[in-house]
């Protein structure tokens, strides 16, 4: 599992830095487009990918398998709710998105069905945390890298107004801290609701 993963985690990290090379300089003629820095909800399973199999604790492997079925999962699939985003100039890079995203729907049911993630309350909270602690790192890129181009990790910087469907309506109502506050919290929910679904799950197959 920890090779298989790993090799999961080298495959996307080759074609995220080809789609970085191929925005900066075929697209961008040269000039880093920090917009697409790689920091997103959705590029965080390739981080623990790779990281995983030099993760000596099992109860950290567990965490984070448990961020992949739950908060990865979530990524993957609320992604084709609203796929503007996933459009680029050039095909390939459209093709390599809808790929990345199908990808994390496929990890995340892989995360959950080998039966080493923690399917517990405890466990969705070390999920939860790992989560946040994104969530905070995303911010510091946010206002460290906003200098230098249009940065908008986890969709969250103070700078931009909210983009995000249903969210951006918030916004418009009860001003951009609202907004930001109830898409974090609404992440969070769905997470839950899918690791509530993995409890289900489980329930039932060690039901006699």
């Amino acid at each position: 599992m920890q090779k298989k993963l790993f090799y999961c985690g080298c495959l996307m990290l080759l074609s995220e830095i080809w789609k970085q090379y191929t925005l900066t300089f075929i697209i961008g003629h040269g000039t880093y487009n920090w917009w697409y820095f790689p920091f997103q909800l959705c590029s965080i399973p390739m981080y623990v990918c790779l990281v995983f199999p030099f993760l000596s604790s099992e109860r950290i492997q567990g965490m984070l398998l448990t961020f992949l079925m739950d908060f990865g999962l979530l990524g993957g699939i609320f992604t084709f709710f609203d796929t503007t985003g996933m459009y680029y100039s050039l095909p390939a890079l459209t093709f390599h998105s809808f790929a990345w995203h199908i990808l994390l729907i496929i990890l995340g049911f892989y995360a959950g069905l080998t039966g080493r993630a923690d399917e517990s309350w405890k466990g969705f909270a070390g999920s939860a945390a790992v989560f946040l602690a994104c969530c905070l790192l995303a911010t510091g890129f946010n206002l460290a890298f906003y200098p230098f181009g249009r940065i908008n990790m986890f969709y969250i910087s103070p700078h931009y107004r909210m983009g995000q469907i249903v969210f951006r309506d918030i916004g418009r109502m009860f001003g951009n801290g609202a907004a930001v506050t109830s898409y974090l919290l609404a992440i969070l929910t769905g997470a839950g609701l899918l690791h509530l679904a993995w409890k289900c799950r489980h329930r039932k197959a060690v039901l006699p």
